[in-house]
């Protein structure tokens, strides 16, 4: 077997709308191509001695034990492999289900698709599997030792991968609210919403976190000196910078028990509590300077430690910690009590899991000695061996939920200790022997107070309530259950989506928001561009969607995108598709219009229930998507007399219909005339239908999202088929004696929209420059051809600079083979060079002719044109005379227009 490709999806795809997370592997059978399982031999033996666990496997059968049945019984390699990379991620535990195996039209390559969590984890299990498989196949067997270093592969993966309890639980909630989200390239900052109502968090800190407050909390002296002089009870301590003066301090905490700890440390790292002597001192001072230069002696106060969580300005969770330890047997030693212990499932390495795994350390092996023991000392039955000076999770530590008993005294304490440091998230570290009772009560103090501070041991306490405090923070973060969204409108289909995104981000413009577009010539940010290139895939979408200053997202959404990754985003407020015609069939494994059409439909699924999917009624691949999506349906005709839309409107469904002239919304029994087509300029003069199709679907997109009928008149006035609007869509240029027009049409469809506009030019010649993107089916240059000799009067064929694989002058023969196929007689000649071509048609245009130019680098193809010293026209232009003027068309030609 040979893996020929693997892809990783990210959003809504061709496989799936709910799951995102797919790696699609194009997986080559080679030898195998027709050879099921049950006759390769000591295959299915093999198998289960690797993996018994694929026992729990149902597959088509719907029981357990299904998917090996299969196996025994005989079926393809690739639909096993499929079966091994879900059961590799299992393993690892990282729980996945979902996988799908299609053959393509190639005989003997097969997709597998299958669910990750985690990308690289998905990758690499994909790999494996086939490594597994093969060797299965080769030696019967897959050593032991293979299989358990991919599975501690895999768990590495995903350890390194985890974004932390609090981030997750943060995530969870914000999931659980709808609200989105994404990771940003920088270390476990993730982003949560969109554009402008977007929010920040990097762990449990926030857009709304204060360096002033973080840094404060950082310097746990100046912390305590601001905290003492409000009033405040904090331990009496001091900060020293040098061992000798180590003594002195002592005496001015007054005496031992004292605690030394770093300045400036966090997680419980270089302190030492509890020191009753000179020589611990001595060793507690050397472990602190490990961590800071600046070291911390305070008086030691005793009790339990307890963190008190204040989210926003309230207390909503407060636990005990209690420090790592075991309890004795009277059996085990205390090394076999850790190990014991660390057995737990819900202990894992650093913040994998709830609980962290126990380790001890030098001043672990100081605190036993304290004890009275070693670790191998036998403890006797009910004793507590502490492990660890510190109460932090971090170290093995455990907690005990206490928020019902916390005094209300001091939760005004706590709030008020976090409004005097300044922040919006905080844990504050008291040590006391009651919580229940005030603590000057008891003699109490606050000993730190923590940025930043970890969510576990109230999410997950050993004892206690769990406490819901990721939901306080999304309440913070998005008050009155804000969505964090913006409007999101995605734009797909065939043909048309690029002008129909830049007219509806420019009618979208009209309500005085800043719109975000992608487009396949650049991505925009208001009237700026950011970014040039064919930028219609997921990444182009998240540079939008990751802006702060963007208030609506308008996303060209392109095949090729949607195959790669999948969209760039979850759901969408508005889907529309314009059109499904055959275009880049071949390639990608998607090779009927009807695979195309379903992979168009991902932009309609995606939408939210309340949301519309746009939907092109004269198209019936495209009305059929209604089945398959869940929003309302608004459906966009050129036909009045429309059944389809008729029934809808009935019903009480919204449409935008081209009648008597008029772009029109129909609703129920009221009919609002946005503007007649002759006077959008887009449309030009209402003689490129394709044009007002693409217009009453962007107006139809904008309505269902409540821009006025006013706000989308203006911006259809005000939206030209220009260089600066739409580059490279019906850009019309008079050079005096003659017309050039530069399109990007490039596909059968396309070529016939476009020859509805031409074939309307009877003033003069029509002179066509064509050709096509060079990974299209020969039979689609063939079409080309035929197209094109019916569209003009004399055709100058020319080809990409980049041929994408195919030979040098291979698609200028076959375009050529379709025109001689329906004119023998016809006038052409094959120039390869774009550049010698557009120029060749440009010095020999009769008066009054139409040089219409198809290239593959519209930037090129207007330059050249421009280097003529021509103007630019939005549409054509009534002269006052018959004689073509600078920049005018002549009343012949625009007569024979109309």
């Amino acid at each position: 077997m040979r893996i020929l490709k693997i892809q990783t999806l990210r959003g809504p795809n061709y496989w799936s709308i709910r799951r995102h997370k797919l790696i699609v592997m194009r997986l080559d059978l080679e030898n195998l191509a027709e050879t099921p399982s049950n006759e390769i031999p000591g295959f299915y033996e093999g198998l289960v001695e690797a993996l018994p666990s694929l026992e729990g496997h149902y597959c088509s059968p719907g029981c357990r034990g299904g998917f090996l049945m299969r196996v025994r019984e005989g079926t393809m390699m690739g639909h096993i492999v499929e079966h091994v990379a879900l059961e590799l991620q299992e393993l690892a535990g990282m729980h996945v289900g979902f996988g799908r195996t299609r053959e393509t039209v190639t005989p003997g390559i097969y997709q597998v698709v299958i669910e990750y969590l985690n990308e690289e984890a998905g990758r690499y299990a994909a790999r494996a599997a086939v490594r597994l498989c093969q060797s299965i196949i080769d030696r019967g067997r897959y050593p032991k030792a293979e299989l358990e270093q991919d599975v501690q592969d895999l768990k590495d993966f995903w350890r390194d991968a985890s974004l932390g309890p609090s981030t997750e639980a943060i995530i969870k909630e914000a999931e659980k609210k709808g609200i989105p989200w994404m990771p940003l390239p920088a270390r476990f900052l993730i982003q949560l919403g969109y554009g402008i109502h977007q929010k920040r968090i990097q762990a449990t800190m926030t857009n709304n976190t204060g360096i002033l407050g973080v840094e404060l909390a950082g310097d746990k002296e100046a912390t305590k000196r601001i905290l003492d002089a409000n009033g405040v009870p904090v331990p009496r301590g001091t900060v020293i910078n040098f061992f000798d003066d180590l003594e002195e301090a002592v005496e001015y905490v007054g005496g031992y028990p004292i605690v030394i700890k770093p300045s400036d440390g966090n997680h419980g790292r270089g302190i030492t509590i509890d020191i009753r002597n000179w020589e611990d001192a001595e060793a507690a001072y050397e472990m602190a300077r490990q961590v800071s230069r600046s070291v911390i002696v305070e008086r030691y106060y005793v009790g339990r430690d307890h963190r008190v969580l204040v989210v926003n300005g309230k207390v909503v969770a407060v636990a005990e910690r209690i420090p790592a330890h075991v309890v004795g047997n009277g059996k085990s030693t205390i090394t076999e009590l850790i190990e014991e212990t660390n057995q737990d499932p819900n202990r894992g390495e650093g913040h994998d899991n709830v609980l962290t795994k126990i380790e001890l350390d030098r001043t672990s092996y100081q605190l036993l000695d304290r004890q009275g023991y070693t670790i191998n000392s036998v403890p006797p039955q009910g004793a507590m061996c502490y492990l660890r000076a510190t109460a932090n999770l971090s170290t093995g530590g455990s907690a005990v939920d206490r928020t019902d008993e916390i005094h209300p005294e001091n939760i005004w304490l706590a709030q008020r200790v976090v409004r005097i440091i300044g922040l919006d998230v905080a844990g504050i570290d008291i040590v006391t022997s009651d919580i229940s009772r005030p603590l000057r009560e008891v003699d109490a103090v606050i000993v730190e107070v923590n940025a930043a501070p970890g969510f576990r041991m109230h999410v997950a306490p050993s004892i206690g309530i769990p406490r819901n405090v990721a939901g306080a923070v999304m309440d913070m973060l998005f008050p009155n259950e804000q969505s964090g969204r913006i409007p999101l409108l995605s734009v797909t289909g065939t043909n048309g989506k690029t002008t129909t995104t830049r007219l509806l981000a420019h009618i979208y413009k009209q309500t005085g928001k800043v719109v975000g577009y992608t487009t396949t010539d650049g991505t925009y940010i208001g009237d700026f561009l950011v970014e040039s290139g064919d930028n219609t895939g997921p990444q182009s979408a998240h540079v939008i969607l990751q802006d702060p200053t963007v208030e609506v997202a308008v996303l060209e959404s392109a095949r090729g995108g949607i195959l790669r990754s999948g969209l760039g985003f979850e759901n969408a407020n508005v889907g529309v598709v314009l059109n499904v015609s055959a275009d880049h069939l071949g390639i990608g494994d998607i090779d009927t219009i009807e695979q195309l059409a379903h992979l168009k439909s991902v932009v309609a699924e995606a939408v939210f229930p309340d949301g519309y999917a746009v939907l092109n009624a004269d198209d019936h691949r495209v009305a059929a998507m209604a089945e398959k999506t869940k929003a309302n349906i608004a459906y966009f005709t050129m036909n009045p007399d429309s059944d389809l839309v008729r029934k809808h409107i009935q019903q009480g469904g919204v449409a935008a219909v081209y009648e008597h002239g008029y772009l029109s919304i129909v609703k129920g029994d009221w009919t609002h005339r946005i503007e007649r087509a002759e006077n959008i300029p887009l449309t030009m003069g209402a003689r490129a239908p394709f044009m007002i199709a693409n217009a009453l679907a962007a107006s139809l997109a904008a309505f269902v999202q409540d821009v006025t009928i006013e706000q989308i008149r203006a911006g259809l006035r005000g939206f030209r088929a220009s260089v600066s609007q739409t580059p490279g869509r019906m850009n019309l240029f008079n050079l005096g004696k003659h017309h050039a027009l530069v399109d990007y049409a490039h596909n059968a469809a396309s070529y016939e929209a476009l020859g509805s506009f031409v074939r309307n030019w009877t003033t003069g010649q029509r002179i066509g420059v064509i050709g096509g993107p060079g990974d299209r089916r020969d039979e689609d240059f063939v079409t080309l051809g035929k197209l094109s000799a019916d569209i003009f009067d004399y055709i100058i064929i020319k080809e990409d600079d980049d041929t994408r694989g195919r030979p040098r002058g291979s698609a200028s023969d076959l375009i050529i083979q379709g025109i001689t196929q329906v004119k023998p007689n016809y006038r052409f000649e094959s120039i390869l060079d774009e550049t010698t071509a557009i120029n060749k048609a440009l010095d020999m245009a009769p008066d009054g002719s139409l040089v219409v130019v198809l290239p593959e680098s519209v930037n090129r193809a207007i330059k050249l044109i421009k280097m003529r010293g021509v103007q630019e026209e939005t549409q054509p232009q009534q002269s006052t005379n018959n004689d073509s003027q600078n920049g005018v068309a002549s009343s012949s030609a625009i007569n024979t227009l109309i």
